[in-house]
């Protein structure tokens, strides 16, 4: 891969273009880097009853369903999101990944991973909370991965 910078004092604004073949793993990585460095510090709207909350994404630990209900969980608190766990999936495809059918988490909060004596599963704790997510067996493996890209960068 090679990597070519042009210094144009012209310019209004600056500009990344990736010139590539295929839109592999590899470039979607850099692409996910690029937009975390660029891009304004991103909110989500999420509710508790009546009061809408304007909560920074980096601030969520996981997001999980309970029924038909989605909740957003922080260290200090739970909101509930008018969203559908796969529409969230899409949304925060760098940040967040899914590790069950009704729980997606925030790669940049996990603190440990660990597996569970009673099953295949494993458990994901989070710095400053008692909070705790399963990982189910069919996503664990999608998981590592993601935790191994992380620690390459």
């Amino acid at each position: 891969m090679k990597v070519r910078i042009e210094l144009d004092e012209g310019r209004t604004e600056d500009e990344v273009v990736i010139c590539c073949q295929s839109l592999t793993e590899e470039i979607k990585m850099i692409q996910s880097a690029v937009a975390s460095i660029t891009s304004p510090r991103q909110n989500i709207i999420l509710y508790r009853e009546e009061t809408e909350y304007y909560i920074p994404l980096e601030d969520i630990l996981f997001f999980e369903t309970e029924g038909a209900i989605l909740n957003a969980h922080t260290r200090e608190n739970v909101y509930q999101a008018r969203y559908r766990l796969y529409e969230l999936e899409n949304m925060f495809d760098g940040n967040f990944v899914r590790v069950s059918k009704s729980s997606l988490v925030n790669l940049q909060e996990i603190y440990s991973l660990s597996r569970s004596s009673l099953s295949t599963t494993s458990v994901i704790s989070f710095i400053g909370t008692h909070k705790q997510v399963f990982v189910s067996r069919h996503y664990n493996k999608q998981l590592k991965e993601k935790l191994s890209d992380r620690r390459k960068r």
